[in-house]
């Protein structure tokens, strides 16, 4: 694993901090061992985790600098692309949001483990996106495979200041999903700035970073209710 993360990283361009591939390995190993009680992942073995998990949420770098930024990762699950992020650029001011408890109360222990600061929420995205603390209080939102961008953007966009960026892991045949999202993009204060292809090293799998710039306020109606966001979305 820490042969195919430090030849991964220097693929895509990205220097990792010393110490960070046995980072990884501990992450990993507590990852696999909690999807025994638990369903975090569907990736098995360490070069699925190395290149599919970790390799890939990492890429973002290439393409956002998050040294001494706020992030939150929303809809975290296992952790990822967040605490992946964190290991890589340790001076990031990281927040793991996640509405299930028991995959918050892992990852508590999970950070705790590996001696990284991070805060851990557990709540909805809909509904904390609305609260004081949190609502355009960040530099930087990221997701990967959560939903679709108009849903995504109507839960991510609200946590980004004004100026920040809401960054979007999907796949690369998103074109239609992108376009009917330019819309809703737009009313929730947003506009897509880039849209950057990337090849996740060792394997012919192509991802894509969509970059969401800040540009002015989210309308206080939104986030709406996750049942109007189910019933209709923008």
């Amino acid at each position: 694993m820490e042969e195919i993360l430090a030849g991964g990283a220097s693929a895509l361009g990205i220097s990792l901090p010393e110490g960070a591939e046995g980072l990884y390995r501990r992450y990993y190993e507590c990852l696999n061992e909690a999807n025994r009680r638990f369903n975090l992942t569907a990736i098995e073995g360490e070069d699925g985790a190395a290149r599919l998990h970790f390799l890939d949420s990492i890429a973002v770098l290439r393409y956002a600098d998050l040294e001494g930024r706020s992030v939150i990762d929303v809809g975290t699950g296992g952790g990822l692309p967040g605490l992946a992020l964190k290991i890589a650029v340790p001076s990031m001011e990281l927040t793991l949001l996640d509405a299930t408890e028991k995959k918050v109360e892992f990852l508590r222990e999970l950070t705790a483990s590996l001696g990284l600061e991070c805060r851990c929420l557990c709540g909805r995205a809909e509904e904390l996106g609305r609260e004081p603390e949190c609502r355009e209080r960040f530099d930087f939102a990221v997701a990967r495979a959560v939903a679709e961008l108009r849903v995504l953007a109507e839960m991510c966009l609200p946590f980004v200041r004004v100026g920040g960026r809401f960054l979007a892991l999907k796949a690369a045949g998103s074109d239609g999903e992108i376009a009917e999202a330019q819309a809703a993009i737009r009313t929730l204060g947003g506009s897509v700035s880039d849209i950057r292809e990337y090849a996740i090293p060792g394997t012919d799998i192509v991802r894509r970073v969509v970059v969401v710039e800040k540009v002015s306020e989210t309308p206080g109606r939104f986030p709406r209710r996750w049942a109007a966001i189910q019933k209709r979305a923008l």
